[in-house]
């Protein structure tokens, strides 16, 4: 139940501590950050049409950090008066994308920044230098290029996992507060990002978060700052996510 008191933790005390403008975090199980703020971000938007949200494809991209983020948000539609769009879109070829365990997915729209409210980066392929991921979309500089020319007022950039060094390969995490997987910080601070230790870090129209699995807190937290707690609280119902033993086993009593 800890991650839906996050939520309405936040509900009750998120506009006065963001309305001071101070850097807040809110930590739970022994003290590890959750969700870290820095005072730009704002109450939920009132919306005329739907949260549009694109979520960037490429071949290698980790199979968790593509998948968890699209559930959440198509789930949040449930819970959304306006509605909410949610799609794949990549910067190279239509069609399908082999993820890292090999996975096909298959991405039917091109890179449209203009068109989205939020952009979500997920990573990949970090421990495979010269094979499909980040790396080669570092080298080939086509998305890095296209991520340093999307930001705008009204769109958030975010990341997941090591999606953050396409961010950075984008000039868009240096001087900023961000984070990344616990084994590519020291690259993301080298490159002049502001690391911090939280699973999501909200730096206003640039969220980033941890490791591989903290897609589902991506999702809930910019579900909670786009379209209100209880649009979250009611996505992790449906989706049943809490973060408290549920594994039964033959010993169990």
């Amino acid at each position: 139940m800890e991650r839906r008191h996050f939520l309405r933790r936040t509900t009750a005390a998120g506009a006065t501590a963001l309305a001071a403008g101070t850097l807040t975090a809110t930590a739970v199980n022994a003290g590890t950050a959750t969700a870290m703020t820095t005072g730009k971000t704002t109450a939920a938007a009132r919306r005329t049409g739907p949260l549009r949200v694109d979520i960037v494809m490429f071949d290698g991209v980790e199979e968790l950090d593509c998948i968890a983020p699209y559930e959440v948000f198509s789930t949040s539609a449930m819970h959304s008066a306006g509605g909410v769009r949610v799609r794949y879109v990549t910067t190279g070829r239509l069609g399908a994308v082999r993820a890292a365990y090999g996975t096909e997915i298959r991405v039917a729209h091109r890179w449209a920044p203009q068109e989205a409210d939020v952009i979500v980066v997920p990573g990949g392929g970090y421990s495979r230098r010269d094979g499909p991921g980040i790396w080669a979309e570092i080298d080939s500089g086509v998305l890095p290029r296209a991520l340093a020319a999307a930001p705008r007022e009204g769109l958030t950039v975010t990341s997941l996992c090591t999606g953050a060094l396409l961010l950075s390969a984008a000039g868009l995490t240096k001087g900023r507060p961000c984070t990344t997987h616990h084994g590519a910080k020291a690259d993301l601070a080298a490159q002049g990002g502001i690391v911090k230790n939280a699973r999501v870090v909200d730096d206003g129209d640039l969220v980033t978060a941890g490791g591989i699995s903290s897609g589902l807190e991506l999702g809930l937290w910019l579900v909670r700052r786009e379209l209100g707690a209880d649009a979250a609280i009611g996505v992790e119902g449906m989706l049943e996510y809490e973060a408290r033993g549920t594994v039964w086993t033959a010993s169990s009593p």
